[in-house]
């Protein structure tokens, strides 16, 4: 539905009105997180390389009295703004299991098998290259798809690229971060804390009381969720996982339901209209008609639905590109190109190309002829097949892994320069295809 403009619009929200549309782009997380990784780019390989890297490098500490938490920007950056990004992840993925596409055994099973066949294969293609070797750790890397940057190719497509596609390639993503998650959480996990670990579950078990009492205000669970992501940044497990958990706690009923809204919001619109005394300004009486049909609409929205609302955007649009700008630095030395004969690199690239292909279309087409699955009303192989490619666009998912995998050895600017190749190749590749795939 389109929004409503408004009526005589002052000058200052004419000229925000072209950022306001950006910000409602499929495309615009996509092209911010284009944007910040060549930036990252062009510093990471100017005279200033070294002030790159010392920026990521400066200590920031948070603390009480004795308890004190000492880290380098970059783990700040990893570790704290990514569990944010993974407690969005988690409110989506609640979301879609409930009330969207993966609310069904039957309408799941397709985007479910698909990326299962997108994890298993290209994990399996780079072990190939590294079992037995020094980069073995980084199987989980090519298994990754990112979200932000592969809807945003598709969304450049226009009409070309089908709604029912762009379902398909949302909840493929979707499980494909139920995946990450876990490999995260079982693989990439350092030695375990288990005082911190049972802090965390009576943090976690906080949480499911709050919610079974019918607490609803966001101040409660983030007070409880700071607590969470700390026992989880000391037990040893990533503490990202603990943005998911505590996704997994967030309310989803409303108090008041659809009906209810539209009865007693239009007794209120009433209540306002009758305060009407002929003055440009809102008196007293429908002041108070305001908040509380502001008070209304608060309580007919989930909570989990206000706050997927209100952080996509700081998701999309500050998050993942300041994760990009960290991160995605990488010098082009004698070093760059001789990491194309890496199997490290050779694994990412093979993985994250060809592996995604070959597992998302092969599980696809095994799901549709096993009668698991239907193909999307409207979706041709051809496209299944382009969205495919666009799955092996890894880039911040598979960034993270490597840096879970590697640290701060050598391995991870191979795996990173590996990582880049292959989701422009893979992002160039299912955009050509879609854009040349004949419609239905």
């Amino acid at each position: 539905m389109k929004k409503p403009q408004s009526i005589n619009p002052t000058r200052a929200e004419r000229l925000l009105r072209p950022f306001q549309e950006f910000m409602h782009k499929e495309a615009s997380g996509g092209i911010l997180l284009l944007v910040f990784t060549v930036i990252a780019l062009i510093w990471a390989n100017s005279p200033f390389a070294d002030r790159y890297v010392n920026l990521w490098q400066t200590q920031l500490t948070i603390g009480i009295g004795s308890f004190v938490l000492a880290k380098p920007l970059l783990l700040w950056i990893n570790d704290g703004l990514m569990a944010v990004f993974f407690f969005v992840v988690g409110l989506e993925i609640k979301r879609e299991v409930l009330v969207g596409e993966l609310a069904s055994l039957r309408q799941a099973a397709l985007p479910l098998l698909a990326a299962v066949g997108g994890m298993l294969v290209p994990a399996l293609i780079y072990a190939a290259f590294n079992s037995g070797k020094a980069g073995a750790s980084g199987w989980g890397i090519p298994m990754a798809t990112d979200i932000a940057f592969a809807l945003g190719v598709m969304a450049l497509l226009g009409k070309r690229a089908p709604l029912p596609l762009k379902i398909f390639l949302t909840a493929l993503a979707i499980v494909d971060d139920i995946g990450a998650v876990l490999v995260i959480a079982l693989f990439y996990t350092a030695e375990i804390s288990w005082l911190s670990l049972a802090a965390a579950a009576v943090f976690l078990i906080l949480l499911v009381i709050v919610n079974r009492l019918g607490v609803r205000h966001p101040l409660v669970y983030t007070i409880l969720g700071i607590g969470l992501w700390v026992a989880f940044l000391k037990s040893g497990i990533h503490a990202t996982v603990a943005g998911v958990l505590l996704a997994m706690t967030i309310p989803t009923k409303a108090r008041i339901k659809s009906k209810e809204f539209v009865k007693h919001g239009r007794v209120v619109l009433g209540d306002f209209e009758r305060a009407e005394d002929g003055l440009d300004t809102t008196n007293g009486n429908q002041q108070a008609a305001l908040q509380e049909l502001e008070t209304i609409v608060k309580r007919t929205s989930a909570p989990l639905q206000r706050m997927e609302h209100a952080l996509h955007p700081w998701v999309a649009f500050f998050i993942m590109p300041v994760f990009a700008f960290a991160n995605a630095g990488v010098a082009f030395g004698d070093e760059f190109v001789s990491a194309f004969t890496n199997p490290i690199t050779l694994g990412v690239v093979a993985g994250l190309v060809i592996g995604k292909q070959v597992g998302i279309t092969a599980f696809a087409w095994l799901a549709v002829k096993g009668k698991l699955a239907d193909l999307p009303v409207g979706v041709t192989w051809l496209q299944i097949y382009g969205a495919s490619c666009l799955a092996g666009i890894g880039f911040t998912m598979s960034l993270f892994i490597a840096g879970l995998a590697f640290g701060d050895s050598p391995a991870l600017s191979t795996a990173k320069v590996g990582i880049l190749a292959a989701s422009l190749i893979a992002g160039f590749l299912g955009w050509i295809i879609l854009r040349n795939s004949p419609q239905k």
